[in-house]
C-alpha cells in the first residue's frame, strides 16, 4: 500500500500552509532518514547545482550537508499555490567547521503526487556571510513567531 500523507492537493490555502510548516519542522531535525520520507521514492531534486533522484541521493545529500553546515536552523514561508504545485522561500543559519556563520535565502518550487508526498523539487539558494551577533534563528519556530523577514 501506498502511504498517504495528507495534506493532499488540490491544496487551498490552509493545506498548503500546513505542507510549509510540516516540511520547515522536519527539515529541523536534520534527520535525513525522517526528511526523505516526505517525498516519494522516485522523488527527483535540483538542489542549487545538483540533481538527485530518489530516497537513497536524497539521504546521501542530506548526511554531508549536515555535515559540513552545522547547527542549521531554517524557516520557510508559503510563497503561492496551485493544484498539486506549492512555492516556498527559506531562510537558514548555520555555520562551518571555522565557526563563520551563514544566512542562506532560498526559493522552492514544489510538485506532489496525489498521495501528498513530494515527486518534484527545486531550490535555488545563495549563502550570505553574516557574524553570529546577527543570527535570527536559534531552534524550532515557537508559536509567536513572525514570518521570515524579506531580507
Amino acid at each position: 500500500m501506498t502511504e498517504v500523507r495528507p495534506p493532499l492537493p488540490p491544496f487551498d490555502l490552509a493545506g498548503a500552509q500546513a505542507k510549509v510548516r510540516a516540511a520547515e519542522d522536519v527539515w529541523n531535525t536534520r534527520d535525513p532518514h525522517r526528511v526523505a520520507l516526505a517525498y516519494t521514492e522516485d522523488s527527483v531534486w535540483r538542489n542549487r547545482d545538483l540533481f538527485l533522484t530518489g530516497h537513497d541521493e536524497i539521504i546521501r545529500f542530506l548526511t554531508d550537508k549536515w555535515e559540513h553546515e552545522l547547527d542549521y536552523v531554517l524557516r520557510k514561508s508559503l510563497w503561492s499555490h496551485d493544484g498539486n504545485r506549492i512555492a516556498v522561500r527559506f531562510q537558514y543559519e548555520w555555520h562551518n567547521a571555522e565557526g563563520r556563520w551563514f544566512r542562506s535565502y532560498g526559493n522552492e518550487l514544489w510538485e506532489f503526487a496525489d498521495n501528498g508526498l513530494m515527486r518534484r523539487r527545486e531550490a535555488s539558494i545563495n549563502d550570505v556571510p553574516i557574524e553570529e551577533s546577527d543570527r535570527r534563528y536559534f531552534g524550532p519556530r515557537t508559536a509567536e513567531e513572525p514570518d521570515i523577514p524579506l531580507k
